[in-house]
């Protein structure tokens, strides 16, 4: 019988706050594993928080808690330090570096990797749930946001290295002397990211009977009209009306040239101080045409 989804979620953040304790013991460097955890628990607090809201499923609760399970090990050992290379050759007599040709600690690349790969799933069940994405947006929309929050991060990266300075900015950025060390994360994150998309993509396809349908009209246009012609017709239907400006040339059918309508914001911001605040309150002239 299957564990009922809050007791499994809470099931899980127990067993999160006591891996979360045993590393926060004695950590490689303490200044690191508090910066490095500052997102992890803001993150950790808001799934926690929102589950009245949007109680995911248990399998995106598994994934972001491996997920959260990795990057703890990393935090703990200031990530270039995790010695998984000595744990594989205590195990095996082996190194582990010297078998797959590294050269460098790969810890963070391996989670960088991890993050594409077991969160692109829980962000996907949050575009399908909340924002109703279907078919290719399903899968576009998940890697994409993956990609732009692993970009993200790369920022939070450099400017807290360049806050901090010296060796803490250094430990907590993580490159061991790659100046492409930002690429090669947001590139395995992305990868990550697309594997996952894949395997959910080949998954559905097979099991899924209206795929090929949601699919194609995901991809059909459901607005005739070019989006902001409305608004642009606002602009200059009432500059007509308040301020006599002639009317723009082609206007009839035919789509605002974003120039013209710059150039009647412009004309009427030093003219008439309240005019954007009464365009937009006037909806009867949306799409009014004066030789109606």
């Amino acid at each position: 019988m299957a564990i009922p989804h809050r007791r499994y979620l809470l099931i899980l953040s127990l067993l999160f706050a006591v891996w979360w304790a045993l590393l926060a013991i004695r950590p490689w460097d303490r200044h690191t594993w508090l910066i490095e955890n500052a997102l992890a628990v803001a993150a950790a607090a808001l799934i926690v928080g929102c589950h009245r809201r949007l109680l995911l499923s248990r399998v995106s609760y598994t994934l972001i808690f491996v997920f959260m399970c990795l990057h703890q090990v990393g935090a703990h050992f200031s990530y270039a330090e995790v010695p998984y290379d000595a744990w594989f050759e205590s195990l095996t007599g082996r190194s582990f570096n010297s078998l797959v040709g590294w050269e460098r600690n790969n810890f963070d690349r391996v989670v960088h990797f991890s993050y594409g790969l077991l969160l692109a799933y829980p962000i996907r069940e949050v575009f399908l749930r909340v924002a109703d994405v279907r078919g290719f947006w399903g899968y576009f929309l998940p890697l994409d946001l993956t990609m732009s929050t692993s970009m993200l991060f790369e920022l939070i990266e450099w400017g807290a290295a360049e806050v901090f300075g010296g060796d803490l900015g250094q430990a907590y950025l993580g490159t061991q002397g790659d100046v492409w060390d930002a690429h090669k994360d947001m590139a395995l994150a992305s990868l990550g990211a697309l594997v996952a998309m894949l395997v959910t993509y080949a998954i559905n396809r097979r099991y899924q009977r209206d795929f090929n349908r949601e699919w194609a009209e995901s991809l059909r246009v459901k607005g005739a009209r070019p989006l902001g012609d409305g608004g642009i017709a606002i602009v200059h239907q009432h500059a007509q009306r308040r301020l006599g400006l002639p009317a723009l040339a082609g206007h009839h059918g035919a789509a605002w040239r974003a120039d013209d309508a710059v150039i009647i914001f412009g004309a009427t911001a030093h003219q008439s101080p309240g005019f954007v605040e009464d365009v937009w309150a006037w909806p009867g002239d949306l799409f009014h045409d004066d030789e109606a």
